[in-house]
């Protein structure tokens, strides 16, 4: 069997990856090493970061909705109370975009619920 070298498959594969860290810092991007070390981490950030992504995007639907909840007259946490009550099944990320889009929709989810929340109490 003939002998099979390395040479210029080994060169793509690094020339490959050190294009690939290119914004990299440093001797993160000149070196093959120390470029795959940085796009192994960049990767995992990467996937970490995806996931992070949905829990911060609630979180800014939360604020917005109790920003116009507020300006309502209702609290988040009321509001959320008195839907579940009344049996409205709306997601955060709906109301989020009724409160910035529509405010005179989201105006009227908020009597559905603060109606609710009276006939419990």
């Amino acid at each position: 069997m003939t002998r099979s070298k390395v040479g210029v498959v080994r060169r793509r594969r690094h020339k490959k990856m050190l294009s690939m860290t290119k914004g990299h810092q440093g001797v993160r991007h000149r070196l093959y090493r120390r470029s795959h070390e940085s796009m192994i981490h960049a990767y995992q950030y990467a996937f970490d970061h995806r996931r992070e992504k949905k829990g911060d995007m609630r979180r800014i639907w939360n604020v917005r909705i109790n920003a116009a909840a507020r300006a309502n007259g209702i609290t988040y946490s009321k509001l959320i109370n008195g839907l579940s009550l009344a049996e409205v099944s709306i997601n955060r990320k709906m109301l989020a975009e009724l409160a910035v889009d529509d405010p005179k929709a989201f105006s009227e989810v908020v009597s559905i619920a603060k109606s609710a929340l009276d006939k419990a109490a």
